[in-house]
């Protein structure tokens, strides 16, 4: 008769937890990403269990980007640009660059035990299983779901974090899972961002639930952030597979924000029409005029405090006028792409660009940063810009 196999094979600190749902055993081990200690936790963990698969809180972006060192190389811009995922590329880059310089401080590299874990599966030729879903889904995800203002908050609080010095240890990383404070940190984001809580954590703790659940074998480590246990611990028990495809998607802009969209450039159009009608084709063409001089020149001006090239600055003059008019793509997109074509941030640069986002004067040296630079505030610009043609505009037709 075989000997039953305890799973798992001993005790361990708080930080694992053990689950069952149906034939399945699953452990999930609770980490922060950068912790030396959770890194051992990990090996630890796996080099003694003998499980049937390793699953970890990574998609296959994240992994490419963690276990490949040049992955800024096949980076491409462009098409980012073209896409309209700037906004979406600068916040990972923030993220990203804040968990670096705690992780600097403590020695250890962002996400080393979800890469020890992949490395410690791979030493013993068990199966991984990456469970997370796909960073640019959560992003744009939490991008539509936030408002105007709370977007501002959100961003203004992500730059605030680059230039916070507080001395993260070891010490503070166990006492803050010990206490369960992550737990209250979940709560805190639930009150003030709402939206936010429900792409970031609550939507991901569906996924990986239901991942780690239909990874093969009866058990299984799955290795992810101590913030999602409390809510994989419920989500592993329920069967929310008919909801992955609806979290999966990336919400199409509402009616009224397209209503929204077209009504300022059909406003302005109609505006001059008019204007032409009741006050003659020469009034209506000094209204065109200053309409092109408002909108150009704020975007040129704020093209070139960004230090970007001329030929940035003279498109940003010619494209405000006429991307005002349509709210398909801003002045912003095109002077970021001009930007990148006439001056292409080179290799070092991306690896780079974790330390020189904290630092503000590097981000004119930088020319990836200086990308993000020419695109906000060209588009600061051209928004300034149709504000005060839109309502010279107008003032003009009813006076």
């Amino acid at each position: 008769m075989n000997e039953e196999i305890v799973f798992p094979s001993k005790e361990y600190p708080h930080d694992v937890h053990v689950v069952e749902v149906g034939e399945k055993k699953i452990l999930l081990i609770g980490t922060a990403h950068i912790s030396q200690e959770s890194v051992d936790l990990v090996k630890e963990v796996i080099e003694s269990e003998e499980a049937d698969c390793i699953c970890i809180e990574l998609d296959d972006k994240r992994y490419h980007a963690l276990s490949n060192q040049k992955q800024w190389q096949s980076l491409d811009l462009k098409a980012i640009i073209k896409s309209k995922q700037l906004s979406t590329l600068l916040a990972s880059m923030l993220m990203a660059s804040y968990q670096k310089r705690l992780g600097g401080k403590l020695g250890v590299t962002p996400g080393a035990e979800l890469m020890a874990a992949a490395n410690t599966a791979r030493a013993k030729h068990l199966p991984i299983s990456l469970c997370d879903r796909d960073i640019r889904i959560t992003l744009r995800r939490a991008w539509k779901s936030t408002g105007f203002f709370k977007k501002s908050y959100l961003i203004s609080s992500l730059f605030a974090s680059l230039f916070d010095n507080t001395e993260v240890s070891e010490e503070k990383l166990r006492e803050l899972k010990q206490n369960d404070m992550l737990s209250e940190l979940m709560a805190e984001l639930g009150d003030t961002f709402p939206e936010l809580k429900r792409v970031l954590i609550d939507e991901r703790d569906m996924f990986l639930a239901e991942k780690i659940k239909g990874s093969p074998g009866k058990k299984i480590i799955a290795v992810v952030g101590a913030g999602h246990v409390a809510g994989l611990k419920e989500r592993i028990l329920e069967d929310n597979r008919e909801k992955l495809e609806e979290i999966i998607s990336i919400p199409p802009v509402s009616k009224m924000w397209k209503i929204v969209g077209w009504a300022v450039p059909i406003t302005i159009i109609a505006s001059l029409v008019l204007i032409g009608l009741k006050k003659g084709v020469a009034v209506a063409g000094a209204n065109l005029l200053y309409w092109i001089l408002a909108n150009g020149i704020p975007c040129a001006i704020g093209s070139a405090v960004a230090f970007a090239h001329p030929l940035t600055i003279v498109s940003g003059f010619l494209a405000a006028p006429i991307t005002s008019l349509t709210p398909v793509i801003g002045a912003g997109y095109v002077t970021a792409f001009v930007q990148v074509m006439v001056k292409p941030p080179i290799v070092m640069e991306f690896e780079q660009v974790g330390d020189d986002i904290s630092h503000v004067s590097r981000w004119w040296k930088n020319k990836l940063l200086r990308v993000f630079l020419v695109f906000f505030l060209s588009g600061l610009g051209s928004a300034v810009g149709t504000y005060v043609g839109g309502y010279e505009i107008i003032k003009n037709l009813f006076n």
